[in-house]
Formats: structure tokens, sequence, C-alpha cells
């Protein structure tokens, strides 16, 4: 473990910010298995760091960030790109004041390695008292996303299409279908293979959806937590030429029976709650709707 910073805390613990090493991958992200329930409000699930192992191991590695005190984490984060920090706290810590100041003053001070200076985003979740001690520090509130949830302890219906799980042989099959469902998508063969790779992958599927032409013309990834957890949908996509035909609805319907049959107790997704679309999509696939979620936000040339 590559450590930031160590903090003393009032009751002569330390809390020390560092980074896994590729080794403790795996460890760190079953901490992150064992937080999921579907009781939490939509926080960060192993499945998006499985999503991120794309780009390696070791780029992973180095996006992500932990807290631990006395050896135990107690926050998870992950660097999705150099301004955004999403990160999650464990269930018995998140009005843990301590901890909540510590977590603020590492991700304000730009020499700590977590958020650069300048304009930063901060998803954590909903009632965690990081989120108010933010606000208190000059940090707005940012675009709201709806969470969706569908519960997987009753049967899930037939997705109405030709659903295939794709495997390694075909990894440019869905690496295609990503790049025609999402502008500017840098997904491609070589990286499935980095993505499958990963730990989180061993309870992951990449599914395809077929017309009635046979034409690919959906994919979506699920990631279990482990039985009796939420799994999550991400990436979902429709091609860009297919669309407005119920492909989305489908291929959505087959995540769930796909998570389902994973052993996974709820299926659950997050988008912009403006793409308007894509709410509409999941909400027909059998989700609800959850109360919106919100990142914080530090404005271009604020101070902290």
């Amino acid at each position: 473990m590559r450590t930031f910073g160590v903090v003393v805390c009032d009751q002569d613990m330390a809390i020390v910010l560092g980074t896994p090493e590729v080794d403790e991958l795996t460890e760190a992200v079953g901490v992150l298995r064992d937080w999921q329930n579907d009781g939490s409000p939509m926080q960060l699930h192993p499945g998006d760091v499985g999503w991120f192992w794309r780009f390696g191991a070791e780029a992973t590695a180095a996006a992500v960030r932990t807290w631990t005190r006395d050896g135990q984490i107690l926050a998870f984060g992950l660097l999705d790109g150099p301004e955004l920090l999403r990160m999650t706290i464990a269930p018995g810590a998140q009005q843990d004041e301590d901890l909540a100041r510590h977590l603020v003053e590492d991700i304000t001070e730009p020499s700590r390695g977590v958020l650069p200076d300048g304009r930063g985003n901060v998803e954590a979740p909903m009632g965690a008292l990081v989120q108010d001690l933010l606000s208190e520090v000059g940090w707005h509130t940012d675009e709201p996303w709806t969470p969706l949830h569908r519960d997987l302890t009753k049967p899930v219906e037939d997705p109405g299409v030709r659903i295939d799980v794709i495997g390694p042989e075909r990894a440019h099959l869905q690496a295609a279908l990503v790049q025609a469902s999402f502008d500017k998508s840098s997904f491609t063969a070589e990286r499935w293979h980095a993505m499958a790779s990963g730990s989180p992958y061993a309870d992951a599927r990449c599914l395809i959806a077929y017309d009635g032409q046979d034409n690919a013309v959906a994919t979506v990834t699920v990631w279990s937590a482990g039985a009796g957890k939420p799994g999550l949908l991400e990436p979902m996509g429709v091609h860009r030429d297919h669309r407005g035909h119920g492909h989305g609805k489908a291929i959505t319907i087959a995540a769930a029976a796909a998570l389902q049959e994973l052993g996974s107790s709820s299926a659950i997704v997050c988008t912009p709650s403006s793409n308007v679309g894509a709410v509409a999509t999941y909400r027909a696939a059998g989700f609800q709707a959850r109360p919106e979620v919100r990142d914080k936000y530090r404005p271009v040339g604020a101070t902290s």
C-alpha cells in the first residue's frame, strides 16, 4: 500500500490515505463488496471498479484511494477521471465526524494526491456527513442523477429477443457495439480483455441483444457483488442506428435475468435525471426510481 498522508485522529489512531498495489486490489475490492446492501443509498459498486479495469490493473490501482484506521478500510474512492472522485464509506462510519473531516481535508488539499486544484466533483452517499462538510467549505450541489432499482426476488420475464453472452473470442463484437452506442467511446477488444482479467469480472457477464434480422442492436455488462447483494448494470447502450424499437428495454430485462442467475438480490443502475429517455427505458424494464442523488463540486477558481 502506497500512502499519501497520515492524520492522527482524536482517538489516537491514525487515519491513513493510500492507494493499493496491484496485488492488493482484489482484497480492497472485496471490502467494497461487503458494503453493498439493498438498504443503502446508491453508492460506489465493485462493478464500477470492474468497468474501470478496462484501462488495465496498474491504472486501476493508481486510481483507487482508501482511508484506513488501524488497518481497517473505512472509505474507498475511485478517481474516475482527473476531476471526479467517486467514493463510498463503510456503513457504520458514514456519520463518523473525525473520518469525514479528514476526508474533506484530503479531498480539498491538492498535495494529498486525491483531486487537483480547481474544478472537482465528489460522488458520495447521500446522507453521509462528508456531504454536509463539503457544503460548509463552499462546495456546490451538482445536477441530479436518478438511481433505479429492480427487485430480483421475483421471476424476470423473457426479454423477447435473442440474447448472447459474450466471451473472449467475441470481445470485438461487444467493443464495436459499445463504440456504436456511445459517442467518443474508447472501448476496444483489447480493453475488453483487460476488463475481463480483473477480479470483479469473475462475477460479471457481457450480453448482446439481436433484432429479428440478426443485427446486434444493444449491449450491457452486469456486475454481481455476490449472492444476496445488489448487482450493477454498467454500461448499457443501444446502437445509434437501431434506437426507438424497444431494444434498450429488452437488453435491460436480460441484464436483470443475468444478475438473478448470478444470485443478486436486486439490479441497480444510475443515470442523469436529464436523460429522460434512459430513465424511461429502465422504468419500462421494471426498474423503480429512487430519490435523486447529487455530486458535490468545487467551481473553477474556488478555494477550499
